[in-house]
């Protein structure tokens, strides 16, 4: 329903006026009757309710409706579609109504088909408005996400720093914090990933409203599809007496009421200066993959997880290199072995929960050292990707025996996925998949199964080849059909973007504005 506020001296016409057409069958409800342009200015000042439409009196004592729609234009008191009523059929009229932006001149009486008309007219204005503000956003978040993702990964240049301090509007000591649902076995449809991102981010945004400072982000071009980033403001909680940790629970506490999974929150390395966030967000993506091997928490915050007991730090090396030596082997009998044997030790030395993290962390450098050995085009942080989603399992409590047995059987298949040439072939026929089953759910997972390969190990051999993710050539074939789609057919874009795989219209949007810098509709009109 669209708001109406009439505006006559004449009683008798506002009256007239409310009888002469079913307002509700057309979509609209009148909220207010002002009998001159004060007591219509005072209602728009006072009220909580918008007003979408305003029928005025061109004539009426103490402001005419011209000076009406100049004082409301001139204070920004509402953005409603003013229609001027008058008995004069008189140019200058006309012509200093449509000036201050009137959308109709009507003359008395007012004819009922001719208001019902304009009405409807009125009525597609709005939803045309909407859409129009609607793409607006879309074109603007997707210009912002750019930018910080930019500024992130530290490519950034003075012209992309100066637009994100302008209106981002956060200065001093930050933050990167990710907010992301808790890892499990469990596998996900795509469409569900996205729900659940949505939800993560319209709760994140819900609890920090628009008067905190800092930004919730979608992070999904960054780290994880069902990710939430959010830059915070150090100066902001000191301001109010917090320390990060008490902020950090809040924030937690906030988010989590909404939630029905769990939860928890990486924070980065604090940093004096947004333009330094691509470290603080490094420092929380390392953290991130590591936290498999911590204990288990609802907030990790990079300054507690790397301080290290430098008091009697005790290293089991002799112990953590038999069992690097039974992966890379391959033996599953002697894998286990070799963990009971370091946890054995362990035991006896009554080791602290420091010294668990240092020998943990050992293991792992030595870990990736072996998959680089195997491999030398295989990066560090893909093999951290491919740990940080091996090593976490509903099953097994994080840094238990039980969980380091079970990672260290599934790293030395990994090892010897990487000892076998797979890419010939089978990246062809992913290609091929893409080509024929583009607009169905595909996903890394599910490809991986079907030609029997590990899936981390398949995406490292995707990226290797094409240089992005499977997810990002994914979604860019699928653009470019949409492209096809939008300049070969006149097809509804709500269609295409069901036809390219994309049953929420809104995440077609925003990922076409990513990839075509423009919204369909725009590309449609300038490439047709």
């Amino acid at each position: 329903m669209l708001n109406v506020m009439l505006v006559d001296d004449e009683p008798f016409i506002t009256q007239g006026l409310t009888v002469l057409i079913d307002w509700e069958k057309e979509g609209y409800r009148i909220v207010n009757i002002a009998s001159n342009g004060i007591e219509a200015l005072e209602y728009l000042k006072s009220t909580k309710e918008k007003v979408d439409l305003i029928l005025a009196d061109i004539r009426m004592p103490e402001m005419t409706g011209i000076e009406l729609l100049e004082k409301i234009r001139e204070e920004e008191l509402s953005d409603a579609y003013f229609v001027i009523l008058s008995g004069y059929a008189d140019f200058d009229y006309v012509r200093d109504a449509m000036r201050n932006g009137c959308v109709e001149y009507m003359l008395k009486p007012v004819n009922k088909d001719e208001l019902i008309s304009n009405l409807r007219r009125i009525s597609e204005i709005k939803k045309n408005d909407i859409i129009s503000e609607e793409h607006q956003k879309a074109a603007d978040d997707a210009y912002l996400e750019k930018n910080l993702s930019l500024l992130i990964n530290g490519r950034y240049d003075d012209d992309t720093l100066r637009w994100i301090k302008e209106n981002l509007m956060i200065y001093g000591r930050v933050r990167y914090i990710y907010i992301e649902f808790c890892k499990s076995d469990d596998d996900e449809e795509d469409n569900v990933v996205e729900t659940e991102r949505k939800m993560l981010l319209s709760a994140c945004r819900d609890y920090l409203g628009e008067g905190q400072e800092g930004v919730v982000i979608d992070s999904a071009w960054s780290a994880s599809e069902s990710g939430a980033g959010y830059i915070f403001s150090g100066d902001y909680a000191e301001s109010r007496k917090k320390t990060d940790e008490d902020f950090l629970y809040d924030l937690y506490t906030g988010i989590r009421r909404s939630m029905n999974k769990p939860i928890h929150i990486i924070a980065g390395k604090s940093v004096k200066d947004i333009s330094l966030l691509s470290k603080s967000y490094s420092t929380a993506m390392i953290l991130r993959q590591q936290i498999a091997f911590h204990e288990e928490k609802n907030i990790y915050i990079y300054e507690d997880e790397v301080k290290v007991n430098k008091c009697n730090v005790l290293l089991c090396k002799n112990s953590l290199d038999d069992l690097v030596r039974a992966i890379d082997e391959g033996d599953e009998a002697r894998i286990i072995e070799k963990v009971d044997t370091f946890y054995k030790e362990m035991a006896n030395m009554g080791v602290m929960e420091n010294t668990v993290s240092l020998n943990l962390n050992y293991l792992l450098f030595q870990l990736i050292h072996l998959a680089t050995e195997q491999d030398s085009e295989v990066d560090q942080e893909e093999i951290l990707d491919y740990i940080s989603e091996t090593a976490i399992t509903k099953d097994f409590r994080r840094g238990s025996r039980s969980h380091i047995r079970h990672f260290a059987v599934e790293y030395s298949k990994y090892m010897s996925q990487l000892r076998k040439n797979v890419s010939r072939g089978v990246l062809q026929d992913i290609e091929n998949e893409v080509k024929e089953n583009y607009a169905e759910n595909l996903s890394l997972k599910e490809l991986s199964r079907k030609y029997y390969i590990n899936s981390s190990y398949l995406g490292q051999l995707f990226r290797k080849k094409y240089g992005k993710s499977f997810k990002d050539y994914l979604t860019d074939y699928r653009i470019e059909e949409a492209a096809k789609l939008l300049l070969k057919t006149d097809k509804k874009i709500i269609i295409i973007s069901e036809e390219v795989g994309y049953k929420d219209s809104d995440y077609f949007l925003q990922k076409f504005i990513e990839r075509k810098g423009c919204t369909p509709s725009k590309y449609r009109r300038t490439y047709s």
